[in-house]
């Protein structure tokens, strides 16, 4: 048995809402959202998936830790469901949550619509976040695609044209389309040169978009406050540094100035950049910026200097 349920919840017009950690997490900001809401909602665990079925452990490996300083123990990563009801929302939330799985994709797309059946989820959404050549002083641009015509048109959304190579996120999507659920993808940009965790911007910016697409309802001030911080903190950094000042100005001046069109733009469910601004070699001489690893390093030392609050 590869779901082991500890309880089947008795739901209200359910949606579930996955995010998994690795690559298509950058600065954890997709599975934090899904904490988030996870507190939001006081979501209790119901449910987890056999990871010894699904994680490549060479891959995903445990962690070891010391218990009062004593005695040493071994936490495995998970892949969990918890489930829990919107305050102001006329809908409950079950959450998936956990690494993503290195193996048996289509057994673990069965287990996952097994779990949306027997909860009766009435859609499927994923959140997820990419490294990309965005400012992290301008607005988050999230990106996305839907399965489904309704939930495409509720946000402006068109059905994904990508054609080529896709992961556990594009097959799980697949999978649900082929079960008869309606899907989508909400996807946030990271600055690559603040690729560190956590980012409150990005997190912020898919919830908000979830919360369109979904009527949630949802109180996003703690993460506009620590939004704002976060900001402030990485304006700070670049400010010290005159390489990484004029490189995030001309990032600056290229989102400025390019065309976003209605504000949400389609992609794959896995490629949350614009192919042709990606293409586009005449702004930047590489030879002349910062690479993400040093400025990430500039920022990890920033924090380390700041005073325990």
């Amino acid at each position: 048995m590869t779901v082991r349920w500890s309880v089947e919840p008795s739901l209200r017009n359910p949606a579930m809402i996955a995010a998994f950690s690795g690559w298509n997490d950058a600065a954890d900001a997709a599975s934090d959202a899904v904490r988030w809401l996870a507190r939001a909602c006081n979501a209790r665990p119901f449910a987890s998936l056999d990871i010894e079925e699904y994680l490549d452990f060479q891959a995903a490996r445990p962690t070891v830790e010391l218990v009062d300083g004593i005695v040493r123990t071994v936490n495995w990563p998970s892949i969990a469901l918890s489930a829990g009801s919107m305050p102001a929302g006329g809908r409950d939330l079950v959450l998936l949550l956990g690494v993503e799985p290195n193996l048996r994709w289509r057994s673990f797309c069965d287990d996952v619509i097994g779990v949306a059946r027997t909860t009766n989820c009435e859609t499927i959404v994923t959140l997820g976040a990419l490294l990309g050549d965005t400012p992290h002083s301008r607005p988050i641009r999230c990106t996305g695609s839907a399965t489904d015509e309704v939930l495409a048109a509720r946000l402006g959304m068109q059905r994904s044209r990508y054609v080529g190579p896709t992961g556990v996120v594009g097959v799980l999507h697949d999978a649900v389309r082929r079960a008869g659920f309606p899907s989508a993808s909400i996807w946030a940009p990271v600055p690559h040169y603040v690729a560190t965790p956590p980012n409150p911007k990005a997190t912020r910016a898919m919830l908000d978009r979830l919360g369109e697409l979904l009527d949630l309802g949802l109180d996003l001030t703690d993460l506009d406050i620590a939004s704002s911080a976060w900001e402030r903190s990485v304006s700070e950094v670049v400010a010290g540094d005159a390489d990484v000042s004029s490189y995030v100005e001309r990032l600056e001046t290229r989102f400025d100035t390019a065309d976003d069109g209605p504000g949400w733009l389609e992609t794959d469910d896995e490629i949350a950049a614009d192919d042709d601004e990606a293409d586009d070699d005449d702004w930047f001489d590489e030879d002349e910026l910062p690479s993400g690893e040093s400025l990430a390093e500039d920022f990890e030392r920033y924090l380390r200097d700041q005073p325990d609050e």
